[in-house]
């Protein structure tokens, strides 16, 4: 019997235990994991929209990708890329072997033609040069995907230079026996060359890529320059003294727009670069901190090919 009393007393002091036990401090919650970080990768030689200037990258992109990844409340890593100068080089196979390989989630500053988004042209490719790549020979052939673009952010035009002094031009067929310089292997170059079935070639100065087509311009050796307003961009701000005595026309439009572009898997980023890219005010703002001219895209958004009908009319 006196072995059946001490049950209740037993228990008494196991309740006692338990109650201390959990009266006594909570445990600690793990932390949340924080979020990956946005991977975006950008050409490290296409100023004013993205530049690399000792491992850091500056420019018009830089400015979208920290509204993207604020958007997106996640951290931003930026990744700079060089283009490789193989025979066989291809930027859209490029950017897609990046993506694809993991290096970045998204890339910036893309071309919208049709005919570079879907399915690749190619099964693999290797990745272009970024920090902490293998040398090219010992890089892995990465099976390439499908790649997607957002909407257009920027459109794309060329621009004629002049020398101040010149009579005043917009087009080529204003140009009035200006000497005008053509860059061998540009699209400013093959314009040039082909205008209204070569009228400009007695007046043509052959420029290779390896010569200065600025100290061409400003010291009198040509009249004018067809350039990428991008171009224009550089110079005016970095050869501020050069660009005083130059003039510039209005843009000619190409009928092609710059966006973003990501893995189909990875499309759901791309609705974040879409609201960025919509927010006009801001875009306008990024352009003039990197004095770089604003030109809203063109439609259609994304087209075939590059159509030069309109810049080789008379």
């Amino acid at each position: 019997m006196k072995r059946w009393r001490s049950l209740p007393r037993a228990s008494l002091l196991l309740s006692t235990v338990l109650c201390a036990w959990s009266a006594g401090p909570a445990l600690a919650e793990p932390a949340p994991t924080p979020p990956a970080p946005l991977k975006v990768c950008m050409s490290e030689d296409n100023a004013p929209l993205s530049m690399a200037r000792k491992g850091q990258l500056s420019g018009f992109d830089v400015a979208m990708a920290e509204a993207v990844a604020a958007e997106l409340g996640r951290p931003l890593s930026l990744v700079p890329f060089e283009s490789e100068l193989e025979s066989d080089a291809n930027f859209a196979i490029e950017v897609n072997a990046l993506l694809s390989a993991g290096v970045c989630d998204l890339v910036s500053g893309f071309p919208l033609l049709s005919t570079d988004l879907g399915k690749p042209v190619r099964a693999s490719a290797k990745t272009p040069d970024f920090p902490g790549a293998k040398r090219f020979p010992l890089r892995p052939w990465i099976p390439l995907g499908t790649l997607v673009a957002s909407d257009p952010y920027q459109g794309m035009a060329l621009q004629l230079v002049q020398r101040a002094e010149s009579p005043a031009a917009n087009t080529l067929g204003e140009l009035k026996n200006q000497t005008i310089g053509a860059v061998a292997g540009t699209l400013g170059g093959t314009l040039v060359a082909t205008f209204n079935g070569g009228a400009l070639v007695p007046h043509m100065v052959s420029l290779s890529q390896n010569e200065d087509e600025w100290a061409a311009l400003t010291a009198g050796r040509v009249d004018a320059l067809l350039v990428p307003t991008t171009a224009w961009d550089v110079v005016r701000k970095r050869q501020a003294d050069a660009a005083s005595r130059l003039r510039a026309g209005t843009p000619l439009p190409l009928g092609v727009n710059l966006g973003w572009v990501a893995l189909a898997e990875q499309a759901p980023l791309l609705a974040a670069v879409n609201r960025v890219a919509a927010r006009e005010a801001d875009l306008q703002q990024w352009a003039q901190a990197v004095a770089m001219q604003r030109l809203r895209p063109t439609l259609p958004a994304v087209v075939e090919s590059l159509t030069l009908t309109a810049l080789l009319a008379p």
